[in-house]
């Protein structure tokens, strides 16, 4: 994987938990996740 792949798929996993962080507990909840779980999720853990 070059450097610029690394940084688009760090851009993206960025975006993914700033737009999760804005959900509100319980739309989180919905799709099964909670506030503390998002960075995990979204990376893979």
């Amino acid at each position: 994987m070059n450097i610029r792949q690394k940084i688009k798929d760090f851009a993206e996993r960025r975006k993914a938990i700033r737009e999760l962080s804005m959900l509100d507990d319980h739309t989180l909840a919905d799709i099964g996740l909670s506030r503390s779980q998002i960075r995990s999720a979204v990376n893979g853990r």
